[in-house]
């Protein structure tokens, strides 16, 4: 039986690490033959169920702000579907580890060849899922097929590398690429890797079914999602019986919940300068790390105003972005100058290259002929995008520009508005999965609607290339994405959880898609 993976506090060292969960996680540069090894069968595991303790009749509660719209992730996009599902009801071939690595899941090992091509998967033979039906590689193969095929959303384009995939035994699934891809395993530990059932995909949006620790309780609409053990779990039972996401649109209200005990654990702390009443307080525990969470002031570089180059190079050297994230996140986060976050191996400060200079972004104003032009800035209603839409607004003004401020209820009214039809000249929003600066700009259907054929060839190169080439050719699309201005970026959220004291396995940076709750416990 596998060892369930526990989230364990992810350290900011994984960086390091992180180069080879990329480049050849699965892999080995050792060894001779025609193929190299990949992840053992204990690969990923610590061992233990949550942390060494039984599964307990215990309930957990976590207070969370983003409410799904739906549960399918195959159709509808935003994080807050796999930040519920992923790795805790559905599970993929292989997932991140606590440091960030890439190891197994529902494949027991990996080995890839020599000309980084075909990976031959082997796979538990124990998993079921809860519909009853058990889990073969003719069910990898249709997870894999159907991103291909049935799959909307944008991610989806990570499975375009993939040529075929062919179940070789029930326990053992090859798949081909068309060329080497550094990316591609990687980002089967996201949602595009998930596993699921041949006969279990015709209501995804309300009934989730796959093998993980956890099943779909109850969903009460504008109010939580409940998750129930699977105790018919391949692998080792998580500790708490229930865990319930309980949605709160108003932070006050999140943070006054856990100080009543209506939840115990608040999973994004939406207002930083609140924290003094827990740290303060011995009943509570803070932790605090990062994230892969972009706060992205996005501009709409296929029409309006923001199409000028000059306008967005102004708009840059107009932030202040200091005294932003003091003002509107309590100094708490990261800045960063680019799309990569500093857990990313690729990492650069690029802050520098458009410093505070208001006199700049007004020379670049009047150049740029869209002096006159009223900026739309059309944010959803998340604490952070509102707390610091106003100090864009005001920042923006100061060195000239006319803005207009409209708040967007979030999910639908901003997904609808922004996201799909780019109704909009700038956003707000944290990009929160990882590795995504291709997704976000290497395609110009996407709501950001940059168009660059050079930093598409540089993802492209980086892509296939060697490990270190890779991080070469990241960097130079990073720096190139960052001088085209292509966006702002704002800052990196921090991972700043508050809970009750006596819970364990919390993690300190989140650098997964997943809030994972199945290596929680309780003492």
């Amino acid at each position: 039986m596998r060892h369930h993976i526990k989230k364990t506090a992810l350290v900011v060292a994984a960086a390091a690490s992180l180069v080879l969960a990329s480049c050849s996680a699965g892999s080995s540069t050792s060894g001779g033959g025609d193929e190299s090894p990949g992840g053992g069968a204990t690969g990923g595991a610590t061992g233990g169920t949550a942390g060494g303790q039984e599964a307990s009749n215990a309930s957990l509660s976590i207070g969370l702000v983003a409410e799904p719209a739906n549960l399918d992730f195959t159709k509808t996009d935003g994080a807050a579907i796999p930040q519920v599902l992923l790795y805790n009801v559905y599970e993929g071939l292989v997932q991140l580890d606590q440091k960030g690595d890439i190891a197994p899941g529902l494949a027991t090992s990996w080995t890839v060849s020599k000309d980084r091509k075909t990976y031959t998967f082997n796979l538990t033979k124990d998993a079921k899922f809860t519909n009853g039906k058990p889990f073969t590689a003719a069910d990898a193969k249709f997870s894999i097929d159907r991103v291909k095929k049935d799959w909307t959303i944008s991610l989806k384009s990570a499975m375009d590398v993939v040529d075929h995939a062919k179940v070789v035994s029930p326990t053992k699934l090859q798949v081909v690429l068309s060329h080497p891809s550094n990316d591609w395993l990687y980002r089967m530990t996201t949602r595009v890797g998930a596993m699921f059932s041949r006969t279990g995909v015709d209501h995804l949006a309300t009934k989730p079914i796959g093998t993980g620790p956890y099943k779909l309780g109850k969903w009460t609409r504008g109010d939580s999602i409940s998750l129930l053990r699977n105790n018919s779990y391949w692998g080792d039972k998580p500790y708490y019986k229930t865990v319930t996401f309980k949605y709160f649109k108003d932070p006050t209200a999140l943070n006054n919940a856990l100080l009543t005990g209506t939840i115990n654990v608040i999973g994004t702390v939406q207002t930083p300068e609140s924290l003094g009443q827990f740290e303060n307080n011995n009943k509570y525990q803070v932790i605090e790390g990062t994230t892969n969470g972009e706060v992205v002031l996005s501009f709409n570089n296929g029409s309006g105003p923001m199409k000028n180059k000059k306008m967005r190079q102004a708009v840059r050297y107009a932030i202040d972005h200091k005294a932003l994230l003091d003002t509107c996140w309590a100094g708490r986060g990261t800045l960063i100058g680019s799309m990569v976050p500093p857990t990313d191996p690729w990492y650069e400060d690029l802050t520098g290259l458009y410093p505070h200079d208001v006199a700049m972004a007004k020379t670049l104003l009047k150049e740029s002929g869209e002096a006159n032009e009223t900026l739309r800035l059309r944010i959803p209603t998340l604490p952070y995008a509102v707390s610091c839409g106003t100090v864009v607004k005001s920042q923006l003004e100061q060195a000239g520009f006319k803005v207009k401020l409209d708040q967007l209820e979030f999910p639908a009214a901003w997904l609808s508005t922004v996201f799909t039809n780019a109704d909009y000249d700038m956003s707000i929003i944290a990009h929160v999965e990882p590795r995504d600066m291709g997704a976000v700009f290497g395609d110009p259907k996407y709501y950001t609607r940059y168009t660059n054929p050079a930093f598409s060839n540089l993802l492209k190169q980086a892509d296939e290339g060697t490990e270190q080439e890779q991080v070469t050719d990241m960097k130079k699309a990073a720096k190139m994405l960052s001088q085209d201005a292509a966006a702002d970026w704002l800052f990196v959220l921090p991972n700043i959880i508050v809970a009750d004291k006596g819970i364990t396995g919390l993690p300190k940076n989140a650098i997964s898609e997943s809030f994972d709750v199945t290596g929680l416990a309780g003492s």
